[in-house]
């Protein structure tokens, strides 16, 4: 038997079973049982937001009615709601056979839907023949087009559509979806790797779905975060811990030493830096707002365990700090000694505190240090 990606299992297949596009869904079904559903809509937003799987919902709820008809309609195989690709389909030709087709009523109800994929890649001479089936449709006709790039859709066409833009989805409501999946799947799995593969889908449900299945592929019993990291060679999460208590010690010789032990696992500077940035904006942000604040997104005992990292340092100092790792980050590309950068980014940021107080000391005029040795990185 052939094996189906959990992107394609678990999409959602009605209007309830939609993730982090609700506020959509929920106009679309009042539209529907208002009877106010336009002749054309435009969905705009990034790839794996639901845009595909939302148009077919809609289009279920439309043209469907039997359970024969809604599977087919969720395979994009029903012969009442065409499925077109933009990027394959984008001549002259294409549009005008589509217009011509058109015309003829569905087979069944009293809808025929198009839904057209990635609409911006048609022709203009495209754009063109299907404006003037957009401005006039036939009664029964019902456009849904989806696109990545709504700039490139002409104002003639937008005009015409009712747009609704799909956000990326968060990583807390694409981690409680894989979760279920988890579930549903009967296998086991650490709650720090699934918010890791939420953070790496960034805002894709689907591309987070599609790294769930390449991580269960490795046939592994219990799914670790550890296991995540050796597949996409990501720098391991304990050590980029130990290595920020390094600095937050104020000891640049155990803070090389952290960093090359990263180093020493295959990963690049740029990675670690990478890594380093989004550890920093946590502790800065569990640092400035508490450990209760929504703008953090991790699991419960990581987030436990950072706000206690957080409280040593000060957000002042944690600012500095991604400043440094972003300037350096953005010169290892050009540089032609990279490691003899990034061992000096290390140091001066476990230095963090001494340096500050030195240029407190020299800004006061060089008198009394009270209240110019306020420290960057508190002392643990």
């Amino acid at each position: 038997m052939s094996y189906t990606a959990l992107a394609r299992r678990y999409r959602s297949a009605d209007f309830d079973e939609v993730v982090g596009q609700e506020p959509i869904a929920r106009t679309l079904k009042a539209a529907i049982d208002a009877e106010r559903v336009a002749h054309a809509y435009l969905f705009c937003g990034t790839r794996g937001v639901g845009k595909t799987s939302m148009a077919r919902i809609f289009a279920k709820a439309l043209a469907g009615g039997s359970d024969e008809a809604d599977a087919a309609i969720m395979r994009g195989e029903d012969t009442d709601v065409i499925e077109i690709d933009g990027a394959s389909n984008n001549r002259v030709e294409e549009a005008r056979e589509l217009i011509a087709n058109a015309a003829y009523r569905p087979m069944r109800g009293r809808d025929k839907v198009y839904i057209i994929d990635e609409v911006h890649m048609l022709s203009t001479a495209a754009f063109n023949a299907l404006l003037k089936t957009m401005e006039e449709p036939p009664e029964h006709v019902k456009f849904i087009l989806c696109t990545t790039e709504a700039h490139k859709v002409p104002a003639t066409i937008q005009s015409r559509c009712q747009r609704f833009d799909f956000k990326n989805i968060s990583t807390t409501d694409i981690a409680g979806h894989l979760t279920e999946v988890i579930k549903h799947e009967k296998i086991k799995a650490d709650p720090e790797l699934v918010f890791a593969i939420a953070r790496q889908g960034n805002g894709s449900m689907r591309d987070a779905l599609s790294l769930l299945d390449r991580v269960m592929a490795t046939g592994e019993k219990t799914l670790t975060l550890a296991l995540l990291e050796d597949l996409l060679g990501l720098p391991d999460r304990e050590l980029v811990g130990r290595l920020i208590d390094t600095l937050a010690d104020g000891d640049p010789a155990e803070a090389l030493k952290a960093s090359g032990a990263l180093l020493g696992k295959g990963i690049s500077g740029e990675q670690m830096l990478h890594s380093m940035l989004e550890r920093l904006r946590d502790l800065m942000v569990l640092s400035a707002c508490g450990e209760s604040t929504d703008l953090v997104e991790l699991s419960e005992d990581a987030r436990s365990a950072e706000f206690e990292r957080s409280k040593r340092f000060d957000p002042s100092g944690l600012t500095h700090m991604i400043a440094v790792c972003e300037s350096v980050q953005r010169a290892l590309k050009s540089s032609p000694a990279p490691r003899a950068l990034l061992d000096a980014c290390v140091v001066r940021l476990a230095m963090t505190e001494k340096i500050a107080d030195v240029a407190a000391f020299v800004a006061s005029g060089g008198g009394s240090a009270a209240g110019a040795g306020k420290s960057f990185a508190k002392k643990a």
